[in-house]
């Protein structure tokens, strides 16, 4: 007998695979032998970032066992939300400075109200990257350059590093400025404490020793560690050196913020710097990794784990969590693929924190400073700032100001330059584009040669090759050198024509401009002829008038066209000719 089936609970199993599937697309598709590969990489990961979440934690002016939170629910919640297989979400230098830099003025670092303002800061960011998610703006990433984020993380590096020396030498400084910093180091030079220096001098060789010779070693665990152990039987604090002192043996508690209007605009100012980081730099690390293991990215639902991972901070007693290039180069040479390492190493830090918080309270403040500072030097990427002062001076000149800024001025006023900058030199280059006059060649291909007065393609004719788009920025650049080019030419100039192969648009002022142009030019008997013209700057040609003034016969889909309607223009003849969209009687290299 044969059972009836309810199509609807037959699609239940599917459905539910395919939410799984839609939510863990960090994690899916796995197989058994990748599975065990990435849990085996999740604990050596725990290893290597244990030391390194203490180091942003201090640098965020937190407890050091709130850094540790940030790598357990944030971790999980990006694991189930996110799309990255590779991106490690948690603390990071970059937006702890951000962190330290505004917060620390509302509230004493370390005290219950700073901690309080921290995990409104992390609900804030939480928010916004929800409304970018919501509004996909994940795009936004795309408009802060590669070149001025190397040298934003390059000036973080600096600024972090500054701030570290202090606490390495045993001088206590007050100021939240690298530039006073270190003049007060440099003015009190005779109150460095010796055991401090030593120990701290001691631990930034060793890391930065074996980091070189064997990277895939956890020697900051292992400096941390043998430091914890001779601190208590040595007695650090005996000579002088500070200790972190006792750490909350506990995992994160979930509790409820209260947040007052005052106190969320305050802090409205540096989430948004945060969120503005933590866009670009999660982008740009799942992007490099994405790339290089052949994986899909989808940053609106990177921004979607993103801000579930923040809330998941805020309202579990940490702060504002990141995707880390640093934790994430870590994870991938520990031999991670998948989301499934970054919740290997989360469990990994609870057994941490139930049953070895007891001795990280014998930490030196010193080795923790070391440790930071040996992250703030990796931060400054002296491989790629040579690599890209060879390859292109003036952005090297965007990168190095832009990490001067946030030297001198702080991560804020930094990331508010780097913005600046990215977005200058997206306009410089259509604000100043190539410009070309095309010539013939011994060969007799046309080639496009730089815009000189004096040039000609053709006696009494001049083909001008525009190299962007037609707006207000870059409309009188077009009009004037066209105007140059007519009255320097060998020949009086009977016809001009505008290469448009590069131009996709022309807005209103352009387009005033280029009918004057058009206007005066018909006036002095010069004929103005488009060539190659897309459909859309055809429709914009006629919106704004310039299909009016020129006629319909002037616009030309082709060079071959526009020249063949140049009645007696001495043109020698090469055999047969391609007659393509990109050919003249002359073809076109």
């Amino acid at each position: 007998m044969l059972r009836r089936t309810n199509p609807e609970q037959d699609l239940q199993p599917v459905l539910r695979m395919e939410i799984v599937h839609r939510m863990f697309k960090g994690v899916f598709p796995i197989d058994r032998r990748s599975a065990a590969r990435d849990l085996v990489s999740g604990v050596v990961l725990a290893a290597m970032e244990f030391p390194q979440l203490l180091g942003y934690a201090r640098i965020a002016g937190m407890p050091p066992v709130t850094g540790l939170f940030t790598a357990i629910l944030p971790i999980v919640a990006f694991a189930i939300f996110g799309a990255s297989r590779n991106l490690v979400v948690a603390a990071d230098s970059a937006t702890a400075t951000i962190l330290a830099s505004k917060v620390s003025k509302l509230a004493a670092p370390y005290s219950a109200e700073y901690i309080a303002l921290a995990g409104m800061t992390a609900l804030l960011v939480a928010a916004m990257l929800l409304a970018a998610r919501i509004f996909r703006l994940g795009f936004l990433a795309d408009f802060l350059s590669r070149t001025v984020l190397i040298g934003f993380l390059a000036g973080v590096g600096v600024q972090v590093g500054i701030a570290m020396l202090g606490e390495m030498l045993g001088i206590p400084v007050s100021s939240s400025l690298s530039l006073v910093q270190l003049y007060d180091i440099a003015t009190r030079l005779s109150a460095i404490s010796l055991p401090a220096f030593l120990v701290s001098s001691v631990s930034l060789v060793a890391i930065l020793f074996f980091r070189k010779k064997r990277p895939h070693y956890p020697v900051a665990l292992l400096v941390v560690a043998a430091s914890v152990i001779l601190s208590k039987y040595l007695h650090f604090s005996k000579y002088g050196m500070n200790l972190i002192g006792p750490i909350q043996g506990a995992m994160p508690q979930i509790h409820l913020i209260r947040m007052n209007l005052m106190q969320a605009i305050d802090l409205i100012q540096v989430a948004a710097s945060c969120v503005v980081v933590i866009i670009a730099q999660s982008a740009a690390t799942s992007r490099v990794f994405a790339d290089r293991y052949g994986n899909k990215v989808d940053d609106d639902a990177d921004l979607l784990g993103l801000a579930v991972a923040n809330f998941a901070a805020a309202f579990s007693g940490a702060f504002v969590v990141n995707g880390s290039p640093t934790q994430t180069a870590i994870a991938e040479q520990a031999g991670a693929r998948s989301q499934i390492a970054q919740l290997s190493a989360a469990c990994a830090l609870v057994v941490t924190l139930l049953f070895l918080s007891g001795w990280l309270q014998y930490l030196p403040k010193c080795v923790l400073a070391s440790v930071v500072f040996s992250i703030s030097i990796g931060l400054v990427a002296i491989g790629q700032l040579q690599a890209i002062r060879k390859e292109s001076p003036g952005e090297f000149t965007l990168a190095v100001t832009t990490a001067i800024a946030v030297i001198v001025f702080g991560v804020e006023i930094g990331i508010f330059f780097a913005i600046v900058f990215s977005l200058l030199r997206h306009v410089r280059h259509s604000y100043r584009p190539h410009t070309m006059i095309l010539v013939p060649n011994s060969h007799g291909f046309w080639e496009p040669v730089p815009s000189a007065n004096g040039l000609e393609s053709l006696p009494g004719l001049i083909i001008y090759r525009f190299g962007a788009d037609l707006f207000y920025a870059n409309q009188r650049l077009f009009v004037e050198e066209i105007r140059r080019l007519v009255e320097h030419a060998p020949a009086p100039a009977k016809w001009v024509i505008v290469d448009a192969s590069a131009i996709m648009d022309l807005d209103y002022s352009a387009g005033r401009s280029v009918n004057a142009l058009c206007l005066e030019l018909k006036q002095a008997g010069v004929k103005v002829l488009f060539a190659r013209v897309n459909r859309y700057l055809q429709e914009d040609m006629a919106r704004h008038g310039v299909t009016a003034i020129i006629g319909e016969e002037a616009i030309h889909r082709s060079l071959h066209e526009a020249l063949s309607g140049i009645p007696g223009l001495p043109i020698p003849q090469r055999g047969e000719m391609n007659h393509d969209a990109d050919s003249a009687p002359f073809p076109i290299t």
